[in-house]
């Protein structure tokens, strides 16, 4: 068993969200245990999650999507209430971290994405976009198919690149407005995990290849790391959940 506000301590080590100004409350949403013995990871705080992680007898969920996002509703009722009420119930610590996740160079979702679609020499480019290169150069279609091996999940591909891609930049999640950052890099393709309507005409207009790989799919791997961090930290279990989204 581990205290929590040591596991807290840590985590904030580790990411620094102090230096991010974020959507949502990063560290601890709702309190529950001060000894935590099992932590459960996921995606996003989803009434599915908080099921499994009571099955689990988990003590802290630890997710990149929590709640108290900006602009929602303020108020504790529906959906939310009856979330945060089974928490309560079961006494479980609900830890969220959004950017700071998204952008720490070990555990960071763009960095566990390159691992998982094997970029070599993956590096940020200033701001949460990454860049690296490709082991050997591939056909849009052939990257296509890559991209769909390792994140099981079908990407949706546009836009007029060159005819092999060798170098790539990536941002995970909800990142197509930052395709004119890997525009400016003159990268062969640009990876995130949801499309726009205007994505479409630039990445054609432009001359890039463009992939949405799923919002969900990008972004399984940070949490699990940093799950995994801790379990080796405090010697706590640790079980990362995917509560499936085709988004």
């Amino acid at each position: 068993m581990a205290n929590r506000n040591d596991i807290l301590d840590r985590i904030n080590a580790w990411l620094t969200p102090e230096n991010f100004q974020d959507y949502a409350p990063n560290g601890l949403q709702v309190e529950g245990s001060e000894t935590v013995g099992v932590i459960v990871s996921g995606v996003t705080a989803s009434q599915a999650l908080i099921d499994e992680a009571v099955k689990q007898n988990a003590d802290m969920i630890l997710v990149h999507h929590g709640y108290f996002w900006k602009g929602e509703d303020q108020t504790i009722r529906g959906m939310k209430k009856n979330r945060i009420k089974q928490l309560l119930d079961n006494d479980i610590n609900l830890v969220a971290y959004h950017l700071p996740l998204d952008d720490h160079p070990e555990y960071g979702n763009n960095r566990q994405l390159a691992d998982i679609l094997g970029i070599q020499n993956p590096r940020p480019m200033g701001g949460l976009v990454w860049q690296g290169e490709l082991p050997e150069a591939m056909s849009s279609e052939k990257f296509g198919l890559h991209l769909a091996r390792a994140l099981h999940r079908q990407p949706l591909h546009v836009g007029n690149g060159p005819e092999m891609i060798k170098t790539v930049a990536w941002c995970t999640g909800a990142a197509q407005g930052f395709i004119n950052v890997a525009l400016d890099a003159g990268v062969d393709a640009y990876i995130s995990g949801e499309i726009s309507e205007p994505t479409t005409h630039t990445a054609r207009e432009c001359g890039i290849h463009y992939y949405a790989a799923g919002h969900h799919a990008t972004e399984r791997y940070g949490v699990q790391a940093l799950g995994e961090a801790l379990a080796r930290e405090f010697g706590v279990m640790h079980q990362f959940i995917d509560c499936d989204n085709p988004v």
